[in-house]
């Protein structure tokens, strides 16, 4: 009930936002419904909204939710035994929030009905509000869902800034996407689609052979 409650304003916002960059309830409520990727279906109504080939945005939306798979391997293993079929839409359920709860679990095994109990509960809250959050948008005025869109920075940057608390690592990370980003938007090299995918995935490989030659460095000096 906690993250069903924490996801209210979060997927409330995005129906607003999804008002505002043109999607129908029918499309922005399919969204949360088949994506169910909260970050990843913000920085899609960004991309959408300027025109960017749809295939960039399954990309980018790919890259964002990769740890999902790592997520769902390890419930797996701490799961009850249970059908294949079962177990993929479990995973497609997990969330970092759902995640959370269900790993931290002192149980050997967690019960499938406990695991779905969590997973649907999310699920239907993240659901249900994008609707609420679009229908409401519907009646408010052009200038108050234009100024919504100020929501989508705040989100990222609530998602950013806890991260980056005494971790000089996602600091860097962040910081170093960020400038490269910079660079892009301002040659007008990539696409913004692109842009994002390389930044990031450039930041992140730049991040790691630092940290490794670093950790190497720090066993030869031992």
């Amino acid at each position: 009930m906690p993250i069903a409650i924490g996801y209210f304003p979060v997927a409330l916002t995005f129906g607003l936002l999804a008002k505002t960059t043109g999607l129908s309830i029918v499309e922005a409520t399919a969204m949360s419904i088949f994506v169910y990727a909260g970050a990843s279906q913000y920085v899609s109504l960004t991309l959408i909204s300027k025109g960017v080939d749809p295939f960039v945005i399954v990309l980018n939306t790919f890259i964002l939710n990769i740890r999902h798979f790592l997520m769902s391997a390890s419930l797996n293993e701490k799961t009850e035994a249970a059908p294949k079929w079962m177990k993929g839409l479990f995973a497609f359920w997990v969330t970092d929030e759902t995640f959370s709860v269900l790993a931290t679990r002192k149980e050997e095994r967690i019960p499938m009905s406990f695991g779905f109990g969590v997973n649907l509960i999310a699920y239907s809250s993240w659901c249900i509000f994008t609707a609420v959050g679009h229908s409401i948008g519907a009646n408010l005025p052009a200038f108050l869902q234009a100024a919504m869109s100020i929501a989508l920075y705040a989100m990222f940057i609530g998602l950013l800034v806890p991260s980056m608390r005494g971790n000089r690592k996602v600091l860097a990370l962040a910081a170093i996407a960020a400038a490269i980003n910079c660079i892009f938007y301002l040659t007008e090299i990539l696409s913004t689609g692109w842009a994002i995918i390389v930044s990031a995935l450039a930041s992140a490989l730049l991040v790691e052979l630092i940290y490794l030659r670093y950790e190497k460095k720090k066993r030869i000096t031992t």
